[in-house]
């Protein structure tokens, strides 16, 4: 769609490029006392993203945005692979009830271009787990999201949960800064065997795919560990680490935290917990999380 300046369907999903259309065709509809939500993608769209725009349909305008974010992409990683389909994404998103595809290009998002960006970095949280792998994609998740909702104002985002720290990160990004939009967080779908749905499943082999499930039932598992009892959180989490390593994953880590702030969670007392993992499986690294309680 390269600069080209575009208002036009696919099976009458209302795309737009640029942040003036997207803008106006959102404050008509709030003009006309209609909510809008903006449920924010990189494309490669699945059923979990039409379950979160179904989520955002309940109180009114579902805005969906598709764009490939380059920076969030360290040396090495899968930008250039990173599958894009605009024709098949917009047609899953009639099919989910969207109102509006915003598909803008990189000069719409960065006009100045990449290099010397303005930034926005949530600390302290950003370095953890996935940030500790991962050292610069955070502060570009963080920087790119802003963009996103000043440029679209909506009046809600929704974030999903299978990224429980970046939902955690995104939620302290928004009040520290006073954005006046309402976060919500929806859950996450799983296929029938238990893994989250997720773009990049389609890196997984026949074989790899089969076993993929295992990252959620490692998981339960250290759930049910927890709810009897078991504070040994580092035992816990080596436990579940050798048993990834066993079935051929490449784990990351597997972290026992506190679910409010992902902080270490205390040998005693109530608390509600989160188990968080990511491990690589051929070529697709695999997030996932649970929560449970006392």
């Amino acid at each position: 769609m390269g600069n080209s300046v575009v208002d036009q369907s696919f099976w009458f999903v209302r795309i737009v490029e640029t942040k003036a259309q997207v803008r106006a065709r959102l404050r008509r509809w709030q003009d006309a006392g209609e909510k809008v939500t903006l449920v924010p993608t990189m494309g490669a769209l699945h059923k979990a993203h039409t379950d979160l725009v179904r989520l955002a349909k309940r109180s009114g305008r579902a805005a969906v945005s598709i764009f490939v974010n380059p920076t969030q992409f360290a040396p090495g990683e899968d930008f250039e692979r990173y599958p894009r389909d605009l024709e098949a994404d917009a047609g899953l998103l009639r099919k989910g009830g969207a109102d509006l595809l915003f598909a803008p290009a990189a000069e719409e998002v960065y006009p100045r271009g990449l290099e010397d960006l303005t930034r926005v970095e949530v600390p302290g949280l950003s370095g953890d787990l996935c940030g500790a792998y991962r050292p610069t994609h955070f502060a570009a998740v963080t920087s790119v999201v802003a963009r996103l909702l000043l440029i679209t104002l909506p009046d809600a985002v929704i974030f999903g949960r299978k990224d429980y720290q970046q939902l955690l990160i995104l939620r302290r990004m928004v009040e520290d800064l006073h954005i006046p939009v309402e976060v919500i967080e929806g859950p996450i779908t799983r296929e029938g065997d238990g893994l989250a749905m997720s773009s990049r499943n389609r890196y997984l082999s026949a074989e790899e795919r089969h076993i993929a499930p295992t990252l959620n039932q490692v998981l339960l598992e250290c759930a049910e560990r927890l709810r009897n009892g078991d504070r040994n959180f580092a035992r816990l989490e080596r436990d579940a680490m050798t048993f990834l390593e066993r079935k051929s994953f490449v784990p990351d880590y597997v972290a026992v935290r506190r679910a409010g702030d992902l902080g270490p969670p205390p040998s005693s007392g109530p608390c509600e917990w989160v188990i968080l993992a990511a491990a690589w499986l051929g070529s697709a690294r695999l997030i996932d999380n649970v929560t449970c309680s006392p």
